[in-house]
């Protein structure tokens, strides 16, 4: 299913309704530095690009974005956010770096009201981890391809649900839609 397929049962539109995106970082290296300032490799500095210009094309314009502190993620986001029609207020979270998906719960329980579209940018096992707790049904055929693809580096998925940010649990939303670089 394209993006401009996508159904739009959660559109800013409706007063109630938020989404997520979830953003996994782009691929990195592993040269002789810790975890959490590892750089990306090349095709990690390829793949985030093109991970920003697939988010803009889903319409999605994101009102806040919280990015994990490690290296990679910070620079998976400046490439990513280069695609993007605006930029979003950023908030850089360490609680981010090697969360669990209570951890993550936490962080999105936290979020103000008036924030409608949020977007992650972590790592996994977290990212794939809350995809797949958040998402009590899918559109199409977005959560075969998510759970056969393994969330790799640079994947995307958007939940999509309905109350407030104090109301995130397990299964309350949809996934609306998944994409991967080299899917």
């Amino acid at each position: 299913m394209s993006v401009a397929e996508s159904p739009r049962e959660t559109a800013p539109g409706t007063p109630d309704s938020r989404r997520i995106v979830l953003l996994r970082h782009a691929k990195a290296d592993w040269p002789e530095v810790s975890d959490h300032d590892r750089p990306l490799a090349d095709r990690g500095r390829k793949d985030a690009p093109a991970a920003g210009r697939w988010i803009a094309g889903t319409g999605i314009r994101p009102d806040l974005t919280l990015c994990s502190t490690a290296s990679r993620t910070r620079e998976t986001w400046k490439l990513v956010v280069h695609e993007l029609p605006q930029r979003p207020k950023t908030v850089y979270e360490e609680r981010l770096y090697e969360a669990t998906v209570g951890d993550l719960l936490a962080l999105l329980n936290e979020t103000p009201d008036e924030v409608r579209d949020l977007l992650l940018i972590g790592h996994n096992p977290g990212m794939h981890a809350l995809a797949d707790a958040l998402s009590g049904s899918a559109d199409g055929d977005a959560l075969t391809r998510m759970e056969r693809g393994g969330y790799p580096t640079a994947a995307v998925a958007v939940v999509g649900f309905r109350g407030t940010w104090k109301s995130v649990e397990h299964g309350v939303g949809r996934l609306l839609q998944y994409w991967a670089p080299h899917e």
